[in-house]
Parts: C-alpha cells; structure tokens; sequence
C-alpha cells in the first residue's frame, strides 16, 4: 500500500514539474488560463445546468492538456533535431492543431450553452 501511495506522490510531482515548465515557456498556457478564468465566472453567472456547466468547465481543462500536449510535442522534435525538416513541421503543426480543434469543440459547447439560455 504504501508503494502505491508513493507512486501516486511521485507521479504528482513530475506532473506538477511538467506544467510548471509548460507554464514557464508557453505564453500560450497563459492566454488558456486567462480565458479559463474568464468563462469559468460566465460559467457561474449563467443559469446553466449543472451538467452543462461541468462539460463547459471540463472543455476549458482539456484545453490547457492539449497545450501541455503541444508543447511536449515541440520538446520532442527539437530534441531530436533543431534542422528544419518537413516531418517537424508536420507534427508541430498537428500538435497545434490539437489545441485548436480543443478550443473549436469548447467554443460549439459554449454557442451552444448561451443559444439555451436564450432561448430558455
């Protein structure tokens, strides 16, 4: 049991350590959070049901993973090699994409929230 305990310790820490970093390198994280922080508050001061609050609220988080995502991405390819290379391009490109198609799924969920609260 006690293994186990440590093991979900250790893997906490290196998570921490991973978005630590990605929040230290990544201007982008910064904006995420900033329109996290911003639709989280639409999020409470529209009469939403809970339900579609919590997917809206988990969209936003899933966000931010892919920004994690991307940026690993990134370290990958230029640690392998810093030569521009079609091939890492591509998956820079593809990591990127990640997010904003994400984002796109995100921005539907919430048109799709505030044509409710309106129509409602």
């Amino acid at each position: 049991m006690w293994t186990q305990i440590k093991r979900i310790n250790q893997r906490a820490i290196w998570s921490w350590a991973g978005f630590l970093h990605v929040w230290r390198t990544e201007g982008s994280l910064h904006q995420w959070i900033w329109a996290n922080v911003f639709f989280t508050v639409l999020a409470f001061v529209l009469p939403l049901d809970w339900g579609v609050r919590g997917a809206l609220l988990m969209g936003g988080i899933m966000v931010l993973a892919m920004e994690c995502v991307n940026a690993a991405i990134e370290r990958v390819v230029d640690d392998i090699s810093t030569d521009i290379r079609d091939a890492a391009r591509h998956a820079k490109d593809a990591g990127s994409a990640a997010v904003a198609v994400t984002a796109i799924g995100v921005g539907v969920g919430w048109v799709c929230a505030i044509i409710g609260v309106m129509m409602g």
